[in-house]
């Protein structure tokens, strides 16, 4: 389990989210899309939630996703590395999603500057 705990977990991938919301463009097409995502991770266990208007949550949280993402932290942490692509983690039931699709994936384009910026977050967590 590359996460040790919840709190690991949170500081993670919380300081991940956090810093693409810090992205203007980015953040703009977020907003733009007017979804909410709930991520169900396991091992550890906890929620992360990405609101429609550009909030980061960790934990429990009273909106009603729009997607909902179940994958677990390892899952979690191999996509960011770009060790798995995430049409094939939902082929193989690594990332489950609930919800509309079509949205999920448009959404990938926007993902790509977490590609760059996790490894470096990985690293100063001691995670990689």
């Amino acid at each position: 389990m590359i996460f040790e705990s919840t709190a690991k977990m949170y500081d993670v991938l919380g300081e991940l989210f956090n810093e693409l919301m810090k992205d203007q463009p980015l953040y703009q097409k977020f907003i733009d899309s007017d979804i909410t995502i709930r991520f169900n991770i396991s091992d550890p266990d906890g929620y992360i939630w990405l609101t429609r208007d550009g909030k980061v949550i960790c934990g429990e949280a009273d909106y009603k996703p729009t997607i909902e993402m179940t994958l677990s932290g390892d899952t979690c942490h191999k996509f960011w590395l770009q060790e798995i692509k995430m049409p094939v983690a939902l082929a193989k039931g690594l990332i489950k999603a609930k919800g509309p699709l079509p949205k999920v994936l448009n959404l990938l384009p926007l993902i790509k500057p977490a590609y760059v910026i996790y490894p470096d977050i990985a690293k100063k967590h001691g995670i990689l």
